[in-house]
């Protein structure tokens, strides 16, 4: 009898134990905010800021643990020899919105980039000041980005270096109808711009796969960036850094990633 009710102890006493281990796994897996499925706020400065990204939530995970981030310094090349791509943007109504991380002007369906077969869908650009990529170290004022996606839902960026110069005019119209707080959005009527007022005339480009430069840092995702920037005066950038501030990602690691260099093209045509 005696070993018999020792036997019960001990099955008890496992019992507490597995119960005790089963409450703490539980607490790991779903308690704090960082595992409730609210959204976490994140920013460019202090604790919310690019280096604890990854550590803010269990789903901005890749900004801390991704081989495949961006940005990057666009340096020393592996390949050439890339086609043109082909740019169909048209002409949209204006639809700025600040959110408060960037400028983001939405895009209508019915604007593509084409390269080989794949066909993207522009689905808005937006503005980061300075530059997120660099050009062989160099970093410029302020950087567009094109964001597209194809059929498969996989995305596609464009980006633009843009550095202090001569005025914008396609820029003009839209920081006309900036939003000035957070949140803020701004449709007036019979007003349209049209992105391809923001490409430079030389269609030269690098190509590398990389991320989304902002939580969750989704990877997979396929980059261009255009090897000549456009212009836009001091006051123009100095507008934007004075509603957003400063908004870049600092570059990332390489790892070993390709980066190809294009062929020769001027818009779009080889």
């Amino acid at each position: 009898m005696g070993n018999r009710i020792l036997k019960q102890m001990l099955l008890a006493s496992i019992i507490i134990a597995w119960t005790a281990l089963s409450a703490l796994a539980g607490e790991s897996k779903d308690g704090g905010h960082k595992r409730t499925g609210k959204a976490v706020h994140w920013g460019y400065s202090g604790a919310q800021g690019p280096g604890h990204w990854g550590d803010l939530s269990d789903r901005y995970a890749l900004c801390k643990t991704g081989q495949q981030q961006s940005p990057i310094d666009i340096g020393e090349t592996q390949q050439s020899g890339l086609a043109a791509f082909t740019v169909d943007y048209r002409t949209t109504p204006l639809q700025v919105v600040n959110n408060g991380h960037t400028i983001q002007a939405n895009y209508a369906a019915g604007s593509t980039l084409t390269l080989g077969r794949r066909v993207y869908q522009l689905a808005q650009f937006h503005f980061h000041s300075p530059s997120e990529n660099l050009l062989n170290g160099k970093q410029f004022d302020m950087e567009i980005h094109f964001v597209h996606k194809d059929q498969a839902g996989r995305l596609g960026v464009l980006g633009v270096f843009v550095e202090k110069g001569a005025a914008n005019p396609a820029l003009a119209e839209i920081w006309r109808h900036l939003p000035q707080g957070a949140q803020g959005k701004m449709a007036p009527q019979g007003v349209a711009i049209n992105g391809a007022d923001l490409l430079p005339p030389d269609r030269r480009y690098y190509r590398f796969v990389g991320s989304l430069t902002t939580p969750p840092c989704s990877e997979g995702v396929q980059w261009h960036v255009l090897k000549q920037p456009i212009t836009a005066s001091t006051e123009q950038i100095d507008a934007f850094l004075h509603l957003i501030g400063p908004n870049n990602r600092p570059v990332q690691k390489i790892n070993n990633r390709l980066l190809i260099d294009s062929q020769t093209v001027t818009d779009g045509k080889p």
